[in-house]
């Protein structure tokens, strides 16, 4: 019997299918490009359940209403191998599964690949995933707790559990399980993706900037998603400084136009240049140069957390297609599968009611829905640092809505996370103000004068 670079037994001898089946592996959990290469070695090797299988569920990856439908076509090729390898077997029941929308299925089957199969991280990587859209956080922690105590060795596995840790608020574990990974690979991406995570939740605003901008070199030919979602890390961390070019420099410039039609890279987009605005910075023509790809999104119902971001893009960027949008989650609120009907209906439908209604300036009606879904906003998945967006909307929200007493306490909980966070001062100075407490305006806003005047680029 052949096996992968992990010791996991595969169905196939040739070895080009072995190099492809490796290369998705690796490829996969290290966030480059070669993964995709299993779709070809599929094509080629009807014979191996195992490489359709994989070649469906990248499929399913692609976060789009096509996902399933291409990824059918993979999953009738391995369903006609006869007597299939066990593990492969078990890879081709859980594309059923997930085209067939049955999550609690997808996790079952891929912790039962992990459990049968202890170094298999890419049932573990896919475990994860699914969780992480669904807001379970310790499950997250569970799964990444078995791949490590199985793949010490890798840097991958301590990838995994340092995002799981960060997502659980324990941050000395997450930054310990990063700095294990990046001992045994210095150009591990998830592990530096997560340590921005913990730099960025304790304020280490100006430590972020020179960790993010050393390993930056390492990024050149990962996936676009892992490409630009790092550079965008770093850009929160120079929004924070007030540096408002270099963050319209990282947008450009890294941030949007590596594969436009991905949907990562829209998000991405759409939440940075939400940020900029947010911050009182002039995006110039962004909206509308993004607009077109948001525009084909106008029935995406796939994920709730992918949906209101595409929503929000095209309200700021002034499209009809919101309407259309707005329209379809309505819809799939109704007709939703059981385990997620309360979440579209409970959580995304508020919210994306409040957050069309915060780009068309309906500031009221925007501060009432999102108040409705802020309490929930864990069950449509996200990390903690891409929800923020929306609690910065609700915000801006709250000071145009005139509700200084609401926006200091909002914001002086912001402030204990990062003292000299320029947006959140230049606020402040308005708010107290507003308040009558001029004293503490003139100290938010010498905080800023600080700030802008103390170097921070590494």
């Amino acid at each position: 019997m052949s096996h992968d670079y992990l010791g996991n037994p595969i169905d196939t001898d040739h070895p080009l299918a072995r190099q492809a089946l490796d290369d998705f592996t690796l490829g996969f959990l290290s966030y480059h490009p070669r993964a995709e290469g299993i779709v070809a070695s599929a094509e080629r090797h009807p014979e191996s359940a195992l490489s359709n299988a994989l070649a469906g569920i990248l499929m399913m990856f692609s976060e789009s209403p096509e996902g399933p439908v291409l990824a059918e076509r993979f999953r009738k090729i391995a369903a006609q191998v006869t007597d299939p390898q066990p593990r492969a077997a078990l890879y081709v029941a859980l594309l059923q599964a997930w085209i067939n929308e049955d999550l609690d299925q997808v996790l079952h089957l891929s912790e039962t690949l992990l459990d049968q199969h202890p170094r298999d991280l890419f049932a573990a990587k896919l475990n994860q995933y699914v969780e992480f859209n669904r807001g379970n956080w310790p499950a997250l922690l569970r799964i990444a707790l078995k791949a490590v105590a199985a793949s010490d060795d890798i840097a991958q596995s301590h990838g995994m559990l340092a995002f799981a840790y960060e997502q659980c608020h324990l941050l000395d574990e997450a930054e310990a399980s990063a700095r294990r990974a990046l001992q045994l690979q210095a150009s591990e991406p998830w592990a530096q993706h997560a340590l921005a995570h913990v730099m960025l939740t304790q304020g280490r605003i100006e430590e972020g900037i020179g960790f993010l901008e050393s390993v930056s070199h390492h990024w050149q030919g990962l996936n676009s998603f892992m490409y630009t979602h790092n550079w965008w890390h770093l850009a929160l961390f120079y929004l924070a400084r007030g540096d408002e070019a270099r963050v319209l420099e990282i947008y450009d410039q890294h941030v949007w136009g590596v594969l436009p039609a991905y949907s990562q890279d829209q998000i991405g987009a759409v939440s940075l240049l939400a940020r900029l605005e947010l911050a009182g910075i002039d995006v110039g023509q962004r909206w509308q140069a993004l607009a077109p790809y948001l525009q084909a999104r106008h029935r995406d119902t796939v994920q709730p957390f992918l949906s209101v971001q595409y929503l929000y893009g095209l309200g700021r960027a002034g499209k009809p297609e919101a309407d259309q949008l707005l329209h379809a989650l309505r819809e799939h609120a109704r007709e939703a599968p059981v385990f997620s009907r309360a979440v579209w209906a409970e959580v995304t439908l508020p919210l994306a009611e409040g957050l069309l209604a915060h780009a068309r300036g309906e500031h009221p009606v925007a501060l009432e829905r999102l108040g409705v879904a802020l309490p929930r906003l864990n069950d449509i998945g996200g990390s903690h640092a891409q929800r923020d967006l929306f609690a910065q909307i609700e915000l801006d929200a709250r000071l145009h809505a005139q509700d200084w007493a609401g926006a200091q306490q909002v914001l002086e909980l912001r402030r204990r996370y990062d003292a000299q966070d320029v947006p959140t001062n230049r606020a402040l100075e308005r708010v107290y103000q507003a308040l009558g407490l001029p004293t503490l305006a003139q100290a938010a806003a010498a905080r800023v004068e600080v700030v802008l005047n103390t170097p921070h680029t590494p």
